[in-house]
């Protein structure tokens, strides 16, 4: 239902939903979260098609548009886990994610068998991708402390926890018993 009124000489339009159930109000507050979270997952579509061009690619052979595709979908998939390690508690979108942590200029540097990593930034906001870079060092420092433990699929599972942690809850995924090394 929409309703228009005239204001100074301007027009401005109202749109109004009303939602008539029978649902007890716990079933309502679901209901609410599940909108949500598809909301959620349709943003996901929307930065691939928008902001990471899998929406324009037309070649005109089947192979050529299969490998632009997955390439696509391997960097966004990759760029979503380095952002989540950096703020696992914070959903990124890409429009300001990589600004802020791309337009950066690093210089490395080794001293007496030690390596260091000299980040700066131009962003007006450099302070958290400071506060995100040193979460990244930070979480690999300690899994490196750990790794000579791991093998490569558990320091894997340890990375995508500590990724998606914010939906785990702190809990470890475990590797499924295939994987694991007999």
């Amino acid at each position: 239902m929409g309703f228009a009124e005239v204001v100074g000489g301007k027009q401005e339009v109202w749109e109004y939903a009303a939602l008539v159930t029978s649902l007890d109000s716990e079933t309502l507050i679901l209901l609410g979260q599940l909108y949500r979270d598809r909301a959620d997952c349709e943003n996901a579509f929307d930065e691939l098609k928008n902001h990471w061009g899998w929406g324009g690619f037309t070649p005109r052979d089947l192979k050529r548009c299969r490998l632009l595709a997955l390439s696509v979908a391997l960097i966004y998939n990759w760029w979503s886990l380095f952002v989540r390690l950096a703020d696992p508690d914070q959903p990124r979108e890409v429009i300001t994610s990589r600004p802020l942590l791309l337009h950066t200029i690093a210089r490395k540097t080794q001293h007496a068998g030690r390596t260091t990593l000299t980040i700066g930034s131009t962003h007006g906001e450099q302070h958290k991708a400071r506060r995100a870079y040193l979460r990244l060092a930070q979480f690999f420092a300690r899994l490196r402390q750990n790794a000579e433990q791991l093998d490569t699929v558990q320091r894997w599972y340890r990375i995508l926890s500590e990724a998606r942690r914010r939906y785990l809850r702190g809990r470890q995924l475990i590797p499924p018993a295939r994987l694991q090394p007999v």
